[in-house]
């Protein structure tokens, strides 16, 4: 029995669409990796400024859990000391946490923070255009190209974002030691500061993510022509 015309087209365009090459991830790991080595003044820039905002986020947190260590052991000396220190704590407080103040402070340098990864990486995307027209005249797809995007940037998320959380948490622990002493550090809940540089750190990722995502979307859609008519 001979298949119809349209049977035939349907069948040479299922052929076509399996016969594609498709890049395994580990080769975008790869692609990704040497793109961030190449351009890697950018990505440092890009890098420090989630140092710097998640280190004063993770320095907060780290903060407040040593003192509510503090409070925890009930020792009169800590809570006066605390007090001393700008702490406002009343007399049945057994907790603290950050000031208002603060959390203004902290919201503020996420948000500097990710305006600069969106500009740093519309500027990464405008270097890119003929590497990106190549690519998709190549035969990359819209999502090969985000997929791209969203790897560097998780990349410089994951070493920003945990470096920054260390940094915090270990100034933090340095400031409380100069401030309180030795048995102050010891007393923190070491647990709860644990949870502390894993949020800051969550959050830093996050925030690289999220950054990156327009310009990305902005790669993607871009038409090959485009791309290569753009004169560097």
């Amino acid at each position: 029995m001979k298949n119809s015309p349209f049977s035939s087209k349907e069948n040479a365009r299922y052929d076509k669409v399996h016969r594609q090459v498709v890049l395994p991830f580990k080769k975008s790991v790869e692609i990704a990796f040497k793109s961030i080595r190449v351009r890697f003044f950018r990505s440092l820039i890009t890098t420090m400024s989630l140092i710097l905002a998640i280190s004063f986020l993770s320095f907060i947190h780290v903060s407040t859990d040593v003192a509510n260590g503090m409070l925890a052991t009930h020792d009169l000396e800590f809570r006066q000391a605390l007090i001393r220190s700008g702490y406002d704590l009343g007399p049945e407080e057994n907790s603290v946490d950050s000031s208002p103040k603060q959390q203004w402070l902290v919201i503020l340098s996420l948000l500097v923070c990710i305006v600069g990864i969106v500009n740093a990486q519309l500027m990464a995307v405008t270097e890119r255009f003929r590497e990106i027209g190549t690519m998709k005249c190549l035969g990359a797809l819209d999502r090969f190209i985000l997929r791209l995007f969203l790897i560097e940037s998780g990349m410089q998320g994951v070493v920003g974002a945990g470096t920054g959380a260390l940094i915090g948490a270990f100034c933090a622990l340095v400031n409380a030691f100069l401030r309180f002493g030795l048995k102050a550090v010891t007393a923190a809940i070491w647990q709860d500061v644990a949870v502390s540089i894993s949020i800051a750190t969550g959050i830093g990722l996050l925030l690289s993510l999220m950054g990156v995502l327009y310009p990305a979307i902005l790669a993607a859609r871009m038409q090959p022509v485009e791309a290569m008519r753009v004169e560097q």
